[in-house]
């Protein structure tokens, strides 16, 4: 009798996800993916009032599942260093945020709004009453040389006396409730670049000799009870934090960043705050290539919450890190600015990026440079 033989079923390899690409559970939050819009300055929101075209820059970029952080969002009046940034303390700012959520959201993506106060990176004529900037200190910001080459001047601040931190504390917490009355789902402090926050926290920025300064416990003083005043008012699980312990930005850098870092994941952690955000130090230059030097695992060992990873990222390297468990999330700045569907593209092995204009970062035009990047069929098509 002969035999049966039997056709051997074609085997199809099984789709690979690249790691950016799995979802991931943030607390409540359910993200179909690990791709990150970074909080990034535009200066659009004209008379520190956000704007129609922002409905559109932010729904763009928008995803299912995806996670967008705003812009840098002023506390208070006297919160702005830039000319039309935007705020969330004023009625009328609450207002035109809501359509610009309900934007991001109609598209389900979960979107945060970064709370921010520029302390001593501002000058007089951007104060209420032609103040001086507050700060932890009364020492000015050194001229910095922007990207287009003109130097950038700060007037000097007025230090803080330790009676009116409490008051800075409650703009802070008044900012996290209009907010969420607004409709985002919850918010970042920024505690990062130089601002208000970490020029208490750093002792090249801090020279206090009262309870917040001098000690490293004194220095994170005013950043904790932030957050916790933050957190007391949203909810721990709808509060992250942007930290930068490595980076020397607005005359702000520290002697032991390791030990500040540290100290601030681990008070976070008992806060429970559902992210810490965190960005690498400088790229180092390894056998010719620029690399991320990746110092940021200690501190995500010590956070028990989501930790997010920014600071110079590719896909590549955003697999890699997401893969070996270095980071939760990647935040993507000038690559997302300039690519709408960045997850898409990434999704997509061979697929192109569009480079980012410099130039346009920071002007104040509603489309050029802000909502005028192709998407990936319209770049196809332009070939």
């Amino acid at each position: 009798m002969a035999m049966e033989t039997q056709t051997p079923e074609t085997i199809v390899p099984p789709t690979t996800i690249p790691p950016l690409l799995t979802p991931y559970k943030m607390g409540a939050f359910e993200l179909e993916h690990r791709v990150v819009l970074a909080p990034l300055t535009r200066q659009r929101s004209y008379g520190n009032v956000p704007q129609p075209h922002g409905a559109v820059y932010y729904a763009q970029r928008a995803t299912r599942g995806g996670l967008l952080i705003t812009e840098a969002t002023g506390v208070s009046d006297t919160a702005q260093g830039y000319t039309d940034t935007p705020g969330v303390w004023t009625p009328d700012q609450v207002a035109a945020w809501r359509p610009i959520v309900d934007a991001v959201h109609a598209k389900g993506a979960v979107f945060f709004c970064q709370l921010w106060h520029v302390g001593r990176v501002s000058t007089t004529a951007l104060q209420p009453g032609g103040a001086a900037p507050i700060s932890s200190t009364d020492r000015a910001v050194a001229p910095q040389l922007s990207f287009d080459g003109h130097l950038e001047k700060f007037s000097p601040p007025r230090r803080l006396e330790a009676r009116e931190i409490p008051a800075i504390v409650d703009d802070f917490r008044r900012a996290a409730r209009n907010a969420l009355l607004a409709g985002f789902d919850g918010v970042e402090v920024h505690g990062a670049n130089g601002y208000l926050i970490e020029q208490f926290l750093k002792d090249s920025a801090n020279d206090r000799d009262d309870e917040y300064g001098g000690s490293l416990e004194n220095r994170c003083r005013f950043a904790l009870e932030v957050v916790r005043a933050v957190a007391g008012e949203v909810g721990p699980g709808r509060v992250g934090v942007r930290l930068s312990p490595f980076t020397d930005y607005m005359d702000c850098h520290d002697s032991d960043p390791e030990a500040l870092a540290g100290y601030l994941v681990r008070s976070l952690s008992d806060v429970g705050v559902l992210y810490c955000h965190m960005i690498e130090p400088r790229m180092a230059i390894v056998d010719g290539r620029r690399q991320i030097p990746h110092r940021l695992r200690p501190f995500r060992e010590a956070f028990r919450g989501t930790f997010i990873a920014a600071g110079g990222y590719d896909r590549a390297e955003g697999d890699k890190v997401v893969e070996e468990g270095y980071t939760d999330l990647v935040a993507y700045g000038r690559l997302f600015l300039a690519n709408p569907d960045l997850p898409r593209r990434f999704r997509l092995p061979d697929a192109p990026l569009n480079k980012y204009d410099r130039t346009t970062f920071y002007t104040s035009d509603p489309v050029i440079g802000y909502t005028d990047y192709p998407f990936l069929a319209d770049a196809d098509a332009d070939k």
